[in-house]
């Protein structure tokens, strides 16, 4: 009998999310054949069957969260025994045993000292807002508590009591009770009116992920609830599946942490145009030139070079700059949004940096993209397509500090000096948007990075 356990899915993966389970209970399966889909915070991903045989029991439900080495299934290599006594195996006894072992080794390493259960994502980010895991229900397997439990729990407002041991009473704004005052040490004359208190404000504990700020505008945010609407006749309910929610998280998340400041350039996209002529009658192509993507890429790729900030990530206190330019390259799928990740981008030419676009494009769109894939950037790119607008400002895909995205390539009417005299000319122009993290990148260079990878852009001078 084997047990088939999550396996570790990318380098920072801890857990996963059981989303379906493809094979059932007596069914036969081949080696390598999926067993189960499992969705992590990077990805969704089948499981393949270590070996052939019957998959005797699903330890694991679907909606369960298994943690990395944690047993999903168990399958029996002999084949036809196995499907025989599957019927039996639940309402004897001793079959159900070999599962209890499983669960309390599951159990013991998930709670802490004081007993409380919690998924290793969960409890990383009550530490991260210091906040007691014992306070927040769970809703995992066993009353397990999820990241879910932790941030509609912090949402909700429930640090308040936390903070108020930390700080004093804050101060008011319009429509809000001002705080009683504390009773004056000295005594003060009938025609004075009270003095209003004073409180100052504690410096923030961390400027790094998860922190939320401080003050009656941070407070209202959390405690803030939308109206409830009501489906009526004709309204189409469709839940967040476990992609759009890992989505709406992450974007929520990023902009909460960080202060976003888009600044826009205009491209002229005229040179790269012809050269993208260029490399199409180039042999090493076979006919098909590199996308506009690929030159902003590059061009983006050496400008990280020059303006090495940007080439960052944000962890607790401190900004690590990256040695290697790890670039994503945001992609859209039917299922909605993914970011794989093109390693040390900086070392491949033109031809390789389009070959790997193309091949993590692919893959991402029929889901064969690893967990791995989708972690470790240290800047994005993104591309909305021909059918994208003019310009935009995306997201920061955290914890990285800057983002770059694409507009619509459109010819417009601009003026170019000619012999001496301005005239106007027919271009092929684009604005390009850079968000960037004001934590960490300010304006001089941020707009510095911008206008250099205009600058390489428009001289178009990349090598295949």
């Amino acid at each position: 009998m084997t047990t088939v356990v999550m396996p570790q899915l990318g380098e920072s993966v801890m857990e996963g999310t059981v989303v379906r389970w493809i094979a059932r209970p007596g069914q036969k399966v081949e080696r390598d054949e999926p067993l189960v889909e499992i969705a992590t915070d990077k990805a969704n991903t089948e499981i393949p069957s270590p070996s052939a045989g019957v998959l005797v029991e699903q330890l694991a439900k679907e909606g369960a969260v298994v943690t990395v080495g944690g047993a999903l299934a168990r399958l029996d290599e002999a084949g036809a025994a196995a499907a025989a006594a599957a019927p039996q195996a639940k309402p004897a006894p001793k079959a159900a045993s070999p599962a209890a072992p499983s669960g309390a080794a599951t159990a013991e390493a998930d709670a802490d000292a004081n007993g409380v259960r919690a998924t290793p994502v969960g409890r990383n980010v009550a530490q991260e807002h210091g906040l007691d895991l014992s306070k927040v229900p769970g809703s995992g397997a066993g009353g397990r508590v999820m990241k879910s439990d932790v941030t509609t729990y912090l949402e909700k407002g429930a640090t308040s009591s936390q903070q108020s041991e930390l700080q004093p009473p804050l101060s008011t704004f319009p429509g809000q009770k001002a705080p009683t005052a504390p009773p004056p040490p000295y005594a003060q004359p009938y025609s004075q009116p009270p003095i209003a208190p004073v409180y100052s404000q504690p410096p923030p504990p961390s400027f790094g992920p998860g922190y939320q700020g401080f003050g009656p505008i941070a407070i209202t945010l959390r405690a803030y609830k939308p109206p409830k609407y009501t489906p009526k006749e004709g309204d189409q309910v469709v839940p967040f599946d476990q992609r759009r929610r890992l989505i709406a998280e992450h974007m929520v998340y990023s902009k909460a942490t960080s202060p976003h400041v888009p600044c826009t350039a205009e491209v002229d996209m005229t040179n790269l145009t012809r050269l993208r002529g260029e490399w199409k009658r180039a042999k090493e192509t076979g006919g098909k030139a590199p996308s506009f993507l690929v030159g902003v890429c590059r061009a983006t790729v050496q400008a990280l070079a020059e303006f090495p900030r940007l080439n960052a990530v944000v962890q607790d206190e401190s900004v690590i700059l990256r040695k290697d330019v790890n670039l994503g390259v945001a992609v859209e799928t039917e299922k909605g949004l993914l970011v794989p990740v093109i390693r040390k981008a900086n070392e491949l030419s033109v031809l390789g940096l389009a070959r790997a676009i193309d091949d993590l494009a692919a893959r991402g769109r029929t889901g064969k993209v690893t967990a791995d894939e989708l972690s470790g950037g240290s800047f994005t790119v993104s591309n909305p397509g021909l059918k994208g607008n003019l310009f935009g400002a995306a997201i920061i895909n955290q914890p990285q500090v800057g983002i770059l995205r694409m507009g619509e390539i459109v010819k417009r009417a601009v003026v170019r000096e000619r012999d001496g005299e301005d005239a106007i000319v027919i271009r092929s122009m684009m604005y390009l948007t850079l968000s960037y993290d004001h934590r960490v990148i300010d304006g001089v260079t941020g707009n510095g990075f911008l206008h250099r990878v205009r600058e390489l852009i428009e001289e178009a001078k990349f090598e295949l």
